[in-house]
């Protein structure tokens, strides 16, 4: 058996080290959302992205049987923005999406009626490229 030349052994050792030292392209996909106020009355928030994906779910005491909703992307080239809401009884009042790349870039109006109490607010953002920002008040 020969013995590897100590340039043939720094090669492969180089080679290696360069493979497992470069980064993954999906390592730069990011996506985040930020609630800037309330879970009580008004609830706001707002969501990035680089092409990543996140959810985050959030407890807000509603009063009422209803909320008023507005989403908006401000700046996107792909993606999906998803917002879910439930009632106290976990029945879906609202579930609504926009798509980065195709109008319209913003919905608003009046969840269905639902049972006052502790609503949970789910923000999902899949393959997101862009900002954006949400809001939710007690309704009528």
């Amino acid at each position: 058996m020969k013995i590897l030349k100590p340039t043939i052994i720094l090669t492969i050792i180089a080679t290696v080290f360069f493979f497992y030292s470069c980064s993954d392209d999906d390592d730069n996909l990011i996506a985040n959302i930020t609630l800037t106020e309330g879970v009580n009355g008004d609830i706001g928030g707002d969501f990035t992205g680089s092409g990543g994906n996140t959810s985050e779910t959030f407890n807000w005491q509603n009063n009422l049987s209803t909320a008023d909703y507005n989403a908006d992307i401000t700046a996107s080239t792909t993606g999906l923005f998803q917002m879910i809401v439930e009632d106290s009884e976990g029945n879906t009042v609202l579930d609504r999406s926009l798509n980065g790349a195709i109008e319209p870039d913003s919905f608003s109006g009046v969840t269905s009626a639902g049972e006052p109490g502790n609503w949970t607010v789910t923000i999902n953002v899949t393959n997101f490229n862009g900002d954006g920002s949400v809001t939710l008040t007690e309704g009528n």
